[in-house]
Formats: structure tokens, sequence, C-alpha cells
């Protein structure tokens, strides 16, 4: 059976984590919103592009990128893993309401319809990853990513003493995106930019699966699965 996992929750709050986990389990593909769009802003082949660029010094500045931009790049990529006949799961996307709704004027399909049509409404889930302002500033400050393969290395006690990439090797380094300063503004755009894509979501007859992120990535994979169990069956 393909499915489709959504996962929300505030910068640092582990989506990305949870989400390789969840692919792993269920041989799922993650759809990572961010780093496709960071991969996209940076890459230098985009250099001389005047669009790409616009929304490199949006991401690079902690606002979200252009809804519009963006819905057509994720839109794209659904598609073609749907034809694939693979699931996937999604960490923190869609992110604006225009992403999620789409713009029912110019007959453009958002994030949400387009997986309820290649997945079914049915196999859709909704997981919310829940931690405090002072957890989600700490986590991304003290997070890095390697130079070479772009793996992100999340907070932890553990991964503080590495100084190579556990992927391939590479330097680990600080995101200019990893400042207090950008975190505040990224907060605050989830606040008033995605936060209310959950009344919209509800109002399509979903629930949103709290999770409580504060704890252990395993305590907190495991509530996730214990949860998913109740609502699919694998």
């Amino acid at each position: 059976m393909k499915f489709a996992i959504i996962i929300y929750g505030p910068p640092g709050s582990g989506k990305g984590t949870q989400a390789e986990k969840i692919a792993e389990k269920f041989n799922l593909i993650h759809f990572d919103t961010g780093k496709m769009i960071e991969k996209t802003v940076h890459d230098p082949k985009n250099a001389n592009d005047p669009i790409v660029q616009r929304e490199k010094k949006l991401f690079d500045s902690g606002i979200l990128c252009t809804p519009s931009w963006v819905l057509s790049l994720v839109v794209e990529n659904i598609k073609k893993i749907c034809d694939k006949d693979t699931g996937l799961v999604f960490s923190g996307s869609p992110r604006t309401m225009y992403e999620a709704e789409g713009d029912k004027k110019e007959n453009i399909p958002g994030v949400i319809e387009t997986l309820e049509d290649c997945y079914g409404k049915e196999n859709l889930v909704f997981l919310r990853l829940n931690v405090s302002r002072e957890t989600a500033i700490y986590r991304n400050t003290h997070r890095r990513v390697c130079e070479s393969c772009r793996f992100i290395l999340q907070y932890s006690p553990e991964n503080e003493k590495l100084d190579k990439c556990p992927q391939c090797g590479g330097k680990l380094v600080r995101r200019s995106l990893d400042t207090s300063e950008v975190m505040s503004v990224r907060l605050e755009e989830y606040k008033h930019r995605t936060k209310p894509i959950f009344d919209f979501v509800e109002a399509r007859g979903y629930e949103l699966v709290d999770i409580n992120g504060e704890d252990e990535p395993e305590a907190v994979s495991a509530e996730i699965f214990g949860k998913l169990s109740g609502f699919l069956s694998f």
C-alpha cells in the first residue's frame, strides 16, 4: 500500500531526523523540501538565474521562499514519486497556505490535493512535533552540515564530539541559517505562515497527531511508530 506522511513542527523539532527514520522503516522516500530548495538556490549553475537568486536571498535570511515557486517544484516531484508507485514522507512541507491549498482562481492544485489524488485521502497522515522555542533555537544553533555531501548532522551530546561527517568523512561546518537571529525569523515565519495550515488540514477531515519532540530521537521515533500503527496498516 502506498501512503504519505506529513511531519510538521518548528525549525529544530526533529522533522528531518524522524522523517529519515520513518522512511527507512517503511521503505518510503523522504521528501525534504528544505534540502531541495537549499540545493537549488546554492547550485553554481543557477548563479545567473534571477528568479533563483531572488529565492536565495529569502532562503538565506530565514524567510520562506515564494510559495508559487516552491509549489511548482514540490508538485512536480510528488508526481514523479507517485508514478514510481512509492510512498513518501514530508518533513515540514507544505509551509504556506498557498502551497497547501493552491490557487483555485488559476486552477492550480496545492500539495494536499495533489497528495490526495496520488495516494488517496485515507492514506495521508499528519504528525506534529512539539518543542519549546528554547529547544528549537538551541538545536539549530548547535547542528552542523557537511561541506561535501551536505548531510545535516542534528545536535546531540554524541554528535557534538564529531568533527567529520558520518556519511562521507567530509568537514562539518555551521550553516549560515543556523544563527539565533535567523532562527528567530524562521520561528516567526512558522508561527504566522505555517501554523494556519493546521486549521485547513483539520477542516478537510484530518487529525493532527501530536508528538512530544523534546525527548531523545529514539523515544520520539517509538511514539511516532506506535501512533502510526493506529492509522495505517503496514
